[in-house]
């Protein structure tokens, strides 16, 4: 039932616009489909890197396209491209799509480029912040920041001196405002920019970003370390438990250290002292990571280790000691197997707006944009009294001089109050005059996308063919909902008559109904099976019981179901109902055994509720098979076989 869907959603569009003599290949009912547009969907769906054109392939595909054709053509009887869900669904996705065609491709691939040349280079940094906070002066941080550039460049005083006495930024002032190496697209991008630009040893001129002004010094640059893997031990020192308890948790760490130079296991060691949650049931192992991204003692104990295996010694931090294990290092990879991911991060950064902005002007220019500022001067200047929480047309109905012109098309306050209430419903809150400046440049760009939107469609055939098929799909869906998925869920009647009319299908296998307990240590998985089998205990009482006694330890899974015995190859035959099976080991190395509450050695039929979902899917195939049936009758396929012979090769 889901191969057609499948084919409307990323795989199938048919042109919207076909040579006037266009040959065709087949019809279904009363409409037609060309050579042309069966060839290009044909070239597009293949997956094999020969394309076959055998008579039995071409076949085939036309039987599978002509059946997609009648279920759109059957959508559009019924009006489903009507519906206003879909009809926003549709003009969304067409936003969307838009937005990817709509932009300066040679400057995105540019920042792209230079994203990746200096992810090359690793750069020390220290910076000076002055904040700009809301509702402050930010011409009196400006003065100030530009007062202290001077005073460093003048050599009256260090960058490290005033960064101590001046910074806003407290984490790094107290260490003369270092913040340590960072790499692209890791910091905000005017200060990226800044830490690129500047040579070593020198600072940047003032710059601002959404916290405040900055001056960065640069303090050396290296080739990239990339990323790299390591796993720990981590003996946790918080700061409540003051130096006495850092003292126990390096002196703890330090035996740890001893043992894993007498060959002891690291692993075995992450799961008995590890205090780091997050990775002691993954041997240790954290997540890859790069330069800036870990405090600089811990980043450089990782950098330091030279091959996969080797151990560092203990190193503190803010959050206690830890014991490093290298996995492997991670060098910059080529930018074609990156490039994906990069383009991602591209576009979440700030650097973005940039590309889009010069696209903006660019795309302004060509369509001969005119401004009329003083007009929209004029304009606003009439809601500066304005208290009403709703806006009264009527009182600007006056205002109809040109706010701007594209293509000598102009448009006009009360164009720009349609949109306004169309986002708003007319109800501005707090001072109209801001919130209708802040809405300007929205409504402008708006307005451009909306032609540009236009006129793509009119003109891209690709963008044409994307939407189109986006279109069928989602007509498609919401077809098949009605027809076959929603029906056969809510036919009750039907499913039950379904159901006893195939009861040889549903069936459950020999095996048992009961609980798999679970745990990476044989101690515990003892412990619990003794509190079931000596004490009597149920085994959400057995599991309670163990975590009360070992606060920091837990049986790691306890999973209730039905089990086929198939299911379970490695597991022990022992199974008798109300008593736990032995213990035994399994694949990932956990300590395991079973408490059945049923067995079943022979097959027993499954009730309708117990094989609901796969009955369900059945009846599902089945209503599909007898509608496509019906839609082949309403619309006869009819192939031109010299049309069909011009393709098979």
């Amino acid at each position: 039932m889901k191969k057609f869907i499948a084919l409307s959603v990323g795989i199938l569009s048919a042109a919207l616009f076909q040579p006037i003599q266009a040959q065709t290949l087949f019809t279904y009912g009363k409409h037609a489909v060309s050579k042309e547009e069966f060839l290009n969907i044909y070239k597009k769906n293949n997956t094999q890197k020969q394309l076959d054109f055998s008579a039995k392939s071409i076949q085939e595909y036309i039987e599978l396209y002509a059946l997609y054709k009648m279920k759109v053509q059957e959508a559009e009887e019924m009006r489903l491209d009507t519906l206003s869900s879909i009809k926003t669904e549709l003009e969304n996705y067409k936003n969307q799509l838009a937005k990817s065609y709509l932009i300066d491709k040679q400057f995105s691939a540019q920042l792209l480029k230079d994203a990746y040349e200096r992810l090359k280079t690793d750069i020390d940094v220290s910076h000076i912040l002055i904040a700009v906070r809301p509702n402050t002066d930010s011409v009196k941080a400006q003065h100030t920041i530009d007062s202290i550039y001077s005073e460093i460049k003048n050599k009256k005083v260090t960058f490290e001196k005033m960064a101590e006495l001046y910074s806003d930024d407290k984490s790094s002032s107290v260490n003369g405002g270092r913040l340590g190496f960072i790499t692209a697209l890791q910091v905000l991008y005017p200060m990226e920019n800044a830490a690129y630009q500047t040579p070593v040893g020198d600072i940047s001129k003032p710059f601002k970003t959404q916290f405040g002004y900055h001056i960065l010094k640069v303090n050396k640059k290296r080739p990239a370390r990339g990323e790299i893997q390591v796993a720990q031990i981590m003996i946790a020192s918080p700061a409540s438990k003051g130096e006495e308890g850092r003292e126990a948790a390096r002196k703890k760490a330090q035996m740890i250290k001893d043992k894993l130079n007498k060959k002891e296991s690291f692993e075995s060691l992450v799961v008995e002292y590890s205090d780091d949650k997050f990775t002691n049931q993954k041997k240790g192992i954290m997540d890859p990571f790069g330069v800036g991204r870990m405090t600089p003692n811990f980043e450089d104990a990782a950098y330091s280790l030279k091959k996969p295996g080797d151990i560092s010694e203990p190193i503190e931090t803010e959050f206690g000691f830890h014991i490093l294990k290298l996995i492997q290092k991670i060098p910059l990879k080529p930018l074609d197997s990156i490039k994906n991911d990069l383009t991602r991060r591209i576009e979440n950064d700030s650097r973005s707006k940039i590309a889009k902005d010069s696209y903006m002007e660019d795309v302004k220019r060509q369509m001969k944009f005119k401004e009329y500022p003083e007009n929209l001067n004029d304009f606003l200047s009439a809601f500066a009294y304005d208290t009403m929480k709703t806006i009264d047309r009527s009182n600007y109905a006056n205002f109809k001089k040109p706010l701007f012109e594209i293509n000598k098309v102009s448009y006009n306050p009360q164009d720009f109050l349609d949109y306004v209430f169309r986002l708003t419903n007319g109800n501005l809150f707090g001072n109209k005059v801001k919130a209708l400046t802040d809405l300007y440049p929205v409504y402008q760009t708006n307005v451009i996308e909306g032609i540009q939107q236009n006129e793509l469609e009119a003109n891209n055939k690709e963008y044409r063919d994307l939407i189109t098929e986006y279109r069928n799909g989602i007509l498609l869906f919401d077809l098949m909902d009605q027809k076959i998925w929603s029906k056969a869920s809510a036919d009750e009647e039907g499913l039950k008559e379904f159901y006893q009319k195939n009861l040889y299908k549903y069936h459950w296998k020999p095996g048992f109904e009961g609980t798999i307990f679970s745990s990476n240590s044989e101690n515990e998985i003892n412990t619990v099976k003794d509190y079931m089998d000596k004490d009597g205990l149920t085994g959400t009482e057995a599991l309670d019981r163990l975590h009360e006694e070992l606060e920091d330890k837990m049986v790691t899974g306890s999973q209730t179901g039905r089990y086929d015995f198939t299911q379970l190859p490695l597991f022990p035959q022992d199974y008798v109902a109300g008593k736990t099976t032995k213990i035994f080991r399994g694949e990932n190395g956990n300590y395991n055994f079973i408490m059945p509450i049923n067995v079943n050695y022979e097959p027993k039929q499954k009730s309708l509720e117990d094989a609901r979902g796969f009955v369900v899917a059945d009846y599902q195939d089945f209503l599909e098979k007898e509608w496509n049936q019906q839609l082949k009758r309403k619309y006869p396929l009819e192939i031109n076989q010299k049309t069909l012979q011009s393709i098979i090769k």
